[in-house]
């Protein structure tokens, strides 16, 4: 997880963006959303991860940290253009087309919550309100004395949540009676290997994904799960496989509201953003349960 997360800001550049606005003539009309309307229009993926929205989503600038709402009509990730900073942009399904209603500098990861009213940016966050997003706010202490690149959440408003460093740490913070319990860190499941982070938590909280580099590996960062055993505890780090790791940077997973599919991003940083690769993808999720041990 070598990858900047203010997404290759350091690079020198010079191009104009793409607008994100599609036209109607662009989607099927006169019916109800399909789900594969909600998903851009697109062929939904097999077993194989595909590039996710391509030359919407994924184009020849660098794209990550895909985050998806949990009624699955809007759709945010990180955008970086040679000689722009890398913003954060937001493109939601609305009268028949989707069209951009976020466009604004990269100032943290973003993840939305289950029930939809709050996204998170690290130890920062912001409501949703009838006008759209509300300014950020601080989580407070502790977790703004944490360097939190990613915090998601579950519905029972679990966080799991990392930090930027060399090594990295996972913590877990759960709500009990309606108090939500200092974080703590999880055990070595999670905390083995390097460049730990990216945590992602199931809605119902019953395997996490995240990422970190580890020997077993496939080259650089790899995507691992683990499972929520029978006695609450959290089963063996299972790395997610040759057909979702690769040689590049392999992380930052998301799981659809319906389970449907995984959705990650790859990275391969070059001395020049020109020899740079940063592309979002997508696959059936049914690869989790390949993966998941029989109790």
């Amino acid at each position: 997880m070598k990858t900047p997360i203010f997404i290759l800001s350091m690079f020198v550049i010079g191009m104009v963006t793409n607008s994100c606005n599609f036209k109607k003539e662009d989607f099927k009309q006169g019916k109800s959303v399909s789900q594969e309307e909600l998903f851009l229009g697109q062929k939904p993926p097999g077993l194989i991860p595909e590039l996710f929205a391509l030359g919407i989503v994924s184009t020849n600038h660098l794209e990550v940290l895909a985050a998806i709402s949990p009624n699955l009509d809007e759709f945010y990730f990180a955008r970086q253009i040679k000689g722009e900073v890398s913003k954060n942009l937001g493109i939601r399904f609305e009268n028949g087309s989707w069209n951009t209603f976020m466009e604004e500098p990269n100032t943290g990861e973003m993840f939305i919550s289950t029930d939809n009213k709050t996204m998170f940016l690290g130890n920062k966050y912001r409501e949703r309100t009838p006008t759209g997003w509300s300014g950020e706010k601080s989580l407070e202490s502790p977790y703004d004395q944490i360097p939190i690149m990613r915090l998601t959440s579950s519905v029972l408003g679990t966080y799991v949540f990392d930090e930027r460093d060399s090594i990295g740490t996972l913590r877990m913070s759960v709500v009990k009676n309606g108090i939500r319990e200092e974080p703590i860190e999880m055990g070595n499941v999670f905390n083995s290997g390097t460049y730990i982070a990216h945590p992602f938590i199931a809605t119902d909280e019953s395997y996490i994904i995240w990422d970190c580099e580890k020997e077993d590996g496939y080259g650089s960062s790899d995507l691992y799960i683990s499972f929520r055993t029978k006695d609450g505890s959290w089963g063996a780090a299972i790395n997610m496989g040759e057909d979702i790791n690769s040689d590049m940077e392999d992380s930052y997973a998301s799981v659809t509201s319906d389970g449907k599919y995984l959705i990650f991003h790859r990275v391969k940083l070059g001395d020049t953003f020109d020899e740079s690769y940063a592309d979002i993808f997508w696959v059936d999720a049914q690869i989790i349960e390949t993966l998941r041990p029989k109790q």
